[in-house]
């Protein structure tokens, strides 16, 4: 199934909830989030949650150790390890960051399933201090798309990827996602795609506010256990119908 691309959005999809706001409830700074949370962009202000952390004596192992009891349905992480096993290229595109997702994938023992995560860096300075940054640099040109956030176009991703594969290779996407931000990469998607979006989540919601844009097979879920069988029933029908090469 080498023909098959997985592509996962993480908060509220991979994971049932929101890794940075696990961490700002589970490490008591719910105070100061609510404090600055209109003030700052939200790299920004996880950067500043970081900092305050390091200031209160916590460390990064401090902060994995929080980041391994979030949660993740156990159906999800056998239908990621199957996924993997059956030859799929599973990938992640999130706007979380990268030592959040890395800490909790690499818990649950599914970091070496994934070929590439494109997400906002987070990395630990000389002082040992978590450090949170844009994906897209504000420093940097705009990258041009009005339904995206100012630090990530997930579409302009998928085209990225798209982009890498070479002409004779055919590749059919899979992509799960909740957000607002899932659904400019949705529309980047083909008719022999598919999509599936959280039920009653913003993702959904676009999509069915105009169907017809959206080119790729919709299939809607609810909730981990119904995202891991709707995921593994696509992967063996591509493989079945001889889609993939």
């Amino acid at each position: 199934m080498a023909g098959i691309v997985v592509v996962f959005d993480f908060d509220r999809t991979l994971i049932d909830g929101d890794s940075d706001r696990w961490v700002v409830t589970q490490m008591g700074l719910t105070s100061l989030y609510n404090q600055l949370r209109t003030t700052l962009p939200w790299n920004s202000l996880m950067d500043r949650m970081m900092m305050e952390l390091h200031s209160q004596g916590k460390t990064a192992a401090d902060i994995a150790q929080c980041l391994s009891q979030t949660p993740l349905h156990p159906q999800v992480i056998e239908a990621i390890r199957s996924a993997h096993a059956l030859g799929c290229e599973l990938r992640i595109i999130s706007d979380a960051n990268l030592f959040f997702i890395e800490k909790i994938l690499d818990h649950h023992g599914l970091l070496g399933c994934f070929s590439h995560i494109d997400t906002n860096p987070g990395e630990l300075d000389e002082h040992g201090r978590v450090r949170i940054s844009p994906y897209h640099d504000h420093s940097l040109p705009p990258h041009g798309c009005c339904l995206c956030p100012s630090n990530m176009c997930k579409g302009l991703i998928i085209n990225q990827i798209r982009s890498s594969i070479s002409n004779n290779e055919k590749k059919q996407f899979i992509y799960l996602g909740d957000g607002g931000g899932d659904y400019c990469p949705s529309l980047k998607l083909g008719e022999s795609d598919y999509v599936m979006p959280r039920k009653n989540y913003p993702l959904w919601t676009r999509i069915r506010s105009d169907p017809l844009l959206i080119k790729a097979e919709v299939h809607e879920w609810t909730d981990g256990e119904e995202l891991a069988e709707i995921l593994l029933h696509l992967i063996h029908t591509i493989s079945t119908d001889g889609k993939t090469t």
